[in-house]
C-alpha cells in the first residue's frame, strides 16, 4: 500500500487550508476576501519605493509598449553620443590643465596660491 501525503490540505475544521503545490485559478474564477490596506476586502497595491516592491505610474518621458518600460529619448545611439561628447570634454579639460601648468612654469601665470582659512 503507498503512502500519499497531500500538498494541499485543508484542517482546523476548514478554517485553515495550506497549499504547498500549484495552485490554478481557471478562467472565469473569483476570488473573496482578500484582505487590502484599507480593510475593504480588496488588495491594493502598494506605491513602489526604495524599501517596497509595489507599483508605479508611467509619468512623463517615459512610455510602456507591451509591458516594456522606456525612457523618451533614451536610445543606444543617444547613449554612445553622450559617451563620446564627454571623452571629448574630457579632452578639453586635459589640455586646459596641461596649458596652465606649463604657463606657470614658464613664469606667464604665477603659481596657486595657498588657500587661507
Amino acid at each position: 500500500m503507498s503512502e500519499y501525503n497531500a500538498k494541499n490540505y485543508t484542517e482546523q475544521g476548514g478554517d485553515t487550508t495550506h497549499f504547498g503545490g500549484k495552485v490554478i485559478f481557471e478562467e472565469g474564477c473569483e476570488v473573496e476576501g482578500l484582505s487590502g490596506s484599507g480593510g475593504s476586502g480588496e488588495y491594493t497595491l502598494p506605491i513602489a519605493s526604495a524599501e517596497t516592491l509595489g507599483g508605479v505610474k508611467v509619468g512623463a518621458g517615459l512610455t510602456i509598449t507591451d509591458g516594456v518600460l522606456s525612457a523618451d529619448g533614451i536610445t543606444k545611439a543617444a547613449n554612445q553620443a553622450a559617451l563620446e561628447n564627454n571623452a571629448e570634454l574630457s579632452d578639453v579639460v586635459t589640455a586646459i590643465n596641461t596649458l596652465l601648468s606649463a604657463l606657470k612654469t614658464a613664469g606667464i601665470m604665477t603659481a596657486d596660491a595657498a588657500s587661507n582659512p
